[in-house]
């Protein structure tokens, strides 16, 4: 049986863990099983250090809850860092220990950007050489190896990533191919993979490759889902406001499943036989009254399939 959850939404929370309790208490009306505790959403890291003590009180609050629980490492975590690596690597360690402290096993990791997003703005497209990319990836390899072996019982699951018009390709993990070659590379059981489809609706449109036949390749080293619904056109950074996107179906929506033209069924056909994990509808803020909606649509689809879910009867039409 598996297990349908949704993501605690960073901005939505921003900290506040009244916010978390009232979010998770939600979650069990909606019929949930699962949550995913975004660590940057709750400010247990600060300057690369875990804060114990509020590690304690989220602790506390995820105890109050029967849910399983997955968690996601900071957006701009990056171990191809130039300028600042140990910083990076102390915030994933953070991150690795806030779970082994809150008894989570698995986490998402976003991979290595050769340009992070947050220099978009003031780069233009990537352009380095390929001894240079080689360099990065192995630099990212040797810290993913040394956090894996530092935390065996944790599964760090590398997500696939999203490509962005003008400055793709500036993460290697947009293509899936590339992301299953970096995890074959790192060879460590408890380092997997996090499949978003969304993000791969995203990129096969953007680069024109098989979605379906991606998935299935991939399929014996997914760990973990995140499940979300869009319209498979790629927008520029600059294009953030959801309520301009939409009606031009662009962008990485986070939209509730079924809301977009994703073909779930055919991907989850692919890779749901070998699937023991978790599938959490990561959700914009704004789609949170839409959760049980999405878990219900969901649902469906994996009744389709042939699957059976962990999903009590939701209480949300």
């Amino acid at each position: 049986m598996l297990t349908i959850g949704s993501n605690i939404n960073e901005m939505r929370i921003d900290g506040n863990l009244k916010a978390l309790r009232s979010d998770l208490v939600t979650f069990l009306g909606f019929g949930l099983t699962a949550a995913e505790i975004t660590v940057h959403g709750l400010d247990a890291i600060r300057n690369g250090r875990l804060d114990v003590k509020r590690t304690k009180e989220i602790a506390a609050i995820m105890n109050d809850y029967p849910l399983c629980y997955s968690a996601h490492a900071p957006n701009p975590l990056n171990l191809m860092e130039r300028d600042n690596l140990e910083l990076h690597r102390e915030v994933f360690h953070a991150s690795l220990e806030f779970c082994a402290q809150t008894g989570i096993d698995v986490i998402v990791y976003h991979p290595g950007r050769y340009l992070p997003e947050e220099e978009f703005a003031i780069n233009s497209r990537i352009d380095i050489g390929s001894d240079e990319k080689i360099r990065l990836l192995e630099q990212e390899a040797t810290l993913l190896r040394e956090a894996a072996d530092a935390f065996p019982g944790i599964v760090i699951a590398m997500e696939n990533a999203r490509p962005y018009l003008h400055h793709s390709p500036y993460c290697y993990a947009e293509i899936p191919s590339g992301l299953k070659s970096q995890v074959e590379a790192i060879n460590r059981k408890n380092v997997r993979i996090t499949m978003d489809f969304g993000h791969l609706h995203l990129s096969a449109r953007y680069y024109g490759f098989d979605a379906v036949e991606e998935m299935r390749s991939l399929s014996p080293l997914i760990a973990h889902c995140h499940v979300h619904d869009n319209f498979g056109a790629s927008v520029n950074y600059s294009e953030k406001i959801q309520t301009h996107l939409i009606p031009f179906g662009k962008g990485d929506a986070h939209m509730p499943v079924g809301w977009g033209n994703i073909p779930f069924e055919e991907y989850l056909m692919e890779m749901i036989d070998e699937f023991d994990g978790i599938l959490i509808c990561e959700l914009r803020g704004r789609y949170f009254d839409h959760t049980g909606e999405s878990v219900r649509n969901l649902g469906v689809i994996l009744h389709t399939v042939g699957v059976g879910t962990k999903l009590a009867e939701l209480s949300v039409t």
